[in-house]
């Protein structure tokens, strides 16, 4: 999908944040109904409606972090992981995840993506 290589661009020209966007991106673009839309700030995944969004918060603040998933649910979740999780408006639930490493792409990553790709079809 012509997105998701636009999307490894937004994160370039660091190869660690670019690395880690390829194995957040490659099980939610495999999905047929999965469109990604880049923008100035962030790269978005949607189904029918947007569930997920990849950015790199060291373009807005002091960070030495590459990567930031933030996805999108109906009722919070809790975990240790999550860097924040704000009530954006009555329906959605943002969940804040860092992303170090590509090992931070794990099952419980990808099972938090399906569920919130589940819930935007």
């Amino acid at each position: 999908m012509t997105g998701s290589v636009e999307g490894e661009e937004f994160f370039s020209p660091d190869e660690s944040a670019v690395a880690i966007y390829r194995a957040l991106a490659a099980p939610l673009v495999a999905g047929e109904d999965v469109a990604v839309r880049v923008t100035k700030s962030q790269v978005a995944f949607r189904a029918r409606r947007a569930f997920a969004f990849a950015w790199a918060p060291g373009r807005y603040v002091r960070s030495v972090v590459p990567v930031v998933v933030s996805f999108a649910l109906r009722q919070p979740l809790s975990s240790p992981r999550f860097k924040e999780v704000a009530h954006s408006s009555a329906r959605v639930w943002m969940h804040h995840v860092e992303l170090k490493t590509v090992d931070d792409v794990d099952e419980e990553v990808r099972a938090w993506l399906k569920a919130a790709y589940a819930e935007a079809r």
